[in-house]
């Protein structure tokens, strides 16, 4: 009876490690949300990473997180450090500013799951009144990680908090908060 448990507990544990050889460690997330406000607007708002705190969901559901702030606000090399119980410990970086038109970066997750993501935020015009903002993340789950999209897909995930996060923008920047 004992060599079956074992016998079914190894099975139970190599089909994770052998699926994992097989299943892509890559993903890719993006949001997109139509703004009404002008694309000069929308982009000297969403280059700062201090103004995340009013619309991002990632943020706002740990009103315990604690944040630290450095160096210059909407530039090459600002950065937003994290500590938080739910979201654990981080930080973003921009390394990127195409100027009136977005910014991209990097997440970097730190502790057992330490991981690095591209991060962008975009605004295009839709016309002179409208502003379309896509907010977009790839990266890597390494295996034998990578074997959790079975169960969860980061698209989803991520891309659900995306979604209110970009809904909360536009109730800002539209003048709702």
């Amino acid at each position: 009876m004992l060599k079956k448990i074992l016998i079914v507990l190894g099975v139970i544990i190599a089909i994770p490690l052998i699926g994992g050889l097989f299943m892509s460690s890559d993903y890719f997330v993006k949001r997109d949300i139509v703004i009404n406000k002008s694309q000069a607007e929308v982009f000297d708002y969403i280059k700062s990473l201090k103004n995340q705190e009013k619309w991002s969901t990632f943020i706002l559901n740990d009103p315990k997180m604690k944040l630290s702030y450095m160096g210059t606000e909407g530039t090459v090399g600002s950065k937003v450090a994290w500590e938080s119980d739910i979201m654990g410990v981080g930080e973003q970086e921009i390394t990127q500013v195409m100027e009136g038109s977005g910014i991209a970066g990097n997440l970097r997750f730190k502790g057992w799951m330490e991981s690095t993501a591209p991060v962008a935020l975009y605004a295009e015009p839709v016309t002179d009144s409208s502003t379309k903002v896509s907010w977009q993340m790839s990266g890597k789950m390494h295996y034998p990680m990578n074997f959790m999209q079975v169960f969860f897909s980061m698209d989803e995930m991520i891309g659900s908090e995306y979604a209110k996060s970009l809904s909360n923008l536009k109730t800002t920047l539209e003048g709702g908060r």
